[in-house]
């Protein structure tokens, strides 16, 4: 059986890695910057970058499992550790949403300095390092057909938005003065909300996948349409399509016609499978089912 996973293992792990240097590096400068800047939303953003750098971990921890081949335990692979792995960064999107929101309603009741207007130079690079992630992690994604990639690379456009969000927070104290100090703590709210709102937006579609929900239409149909142009096969019954991990487990039942022999069905499986292969680079194991139609008549080859 095929494995397309195992081509992009060495890929999905360089591109996992190169997130978490780029989220330590992040965290250590919005942290020395929000701590000497006296901004609340930059040191929010740098826990969010420091919970990232655990998910990532964590993430490729996932995706290692989930590239291994299949065994006597797990006959249909280990696809789904990618979507645990998905579940995961959710839970640290929402931890790190929580402790912000917290943390923000406490400096918005407390009083405080207004930010240093350097850290308006620190947020504009991180928005710009952050949405260039998500643009890699994105092209990544589909390129690997990794949801888990996919979640990753909103998490980051997430950080992009709520580094954004204490850009004009910031901006706003500075600008407004005394009575305003807390605006940008009022932003980290508003990021809190954002980081809310797009962890949902992660969890989605991992969650479909756990439950094999039906999202798939378009493939299925190029799917039914190589099977129908198929010689010998006279319709397509049932066309199922499951997702694990990146790769993508196919049961079809055919009608076929009648005085087809064992032999001459085997081989009409054979040649469905390898066209379907080559047709759909993701596509793993795949399941066929023959139904004999007693008034279709047999279409040679």
């Amino acid at each position: 059986m095929p494995t397309p996973t195992a081509p992009h293992e060495a890929q999905t792990a360089k591109v996992v890695l190169l997130g978490v240097l780029g989220n330590i590096i992040l965290a250590l400068v919005k942290g020395v910057a929000g701590v000497a800047g006296h901004s609340y939303a930059l040191i929010a953003d740098a826990i969010e970058s420091t919970t990232d750098v655990f998910s990532s971990l964590l993430l490729y921890l996932g995706l290692r499992v989930a590239n291994q081949p299949p065994d006597a335990n797990h006959p249909y692979g280990h696809g789904r550790a990618e979507s645990l792995a998905t579940f995961i960064t959710v839970a640290f999107l929402l931890a790190s949403a929580g402790i912000i929101a917290y943390k923000s309603i406490a400096h918005i009741i407390t009083p405080h300095k207004n930010p240093a207007p350097f850290t308006l130079v620190v947020l504009i690079a991180v928005v710009a390092i952050k949405e260039g992630l998500f643009r890699y992690y994105q092209r990544k994604s589909g390129e690997t057909a990794s949801g888990a990639l996919e979640a990753e690379a909103w998490h980051h456009r997430s950080d992009a938005l709520t580094s954004f969000a204490a850009f004009l927070g910031i901006s706003v104290s500075l600008l407004m003065g005394k009575g305003w100090e807390s605006a940008d703590d009022w932003a980290a709210l508003v990021a809190a909300a954002i980081i809310t709102y797009n962890a949902w937006r992660i969890f989605r579609p991992a969650l479909a996948d756990i439950m094999d929900e039906d999202r798939f239409g378009e493939l299925r149909q190029r799917i039914e349409a190589t099977a129908t142009a198929e010689p010998g096969v006279h319709a397509v019954q049932e066309c199922l399509v499951r997702k694990l991990g990146s790769e993508y487990h196919i049961d079809l039942r055919l009608l076929v016609g009648k005085g087809q022999t064992i032999e001459s069905l085997c081989e009409l499986k054979r040649r469905l499978r390898a066209r379907l292969h080559a047709q759909e680079a993701r596509l793993c194991r795949i399941f066929i089912e023959c139904d004999c139609c007693e008034r279709c008549p047999h279409r040679e080859a």
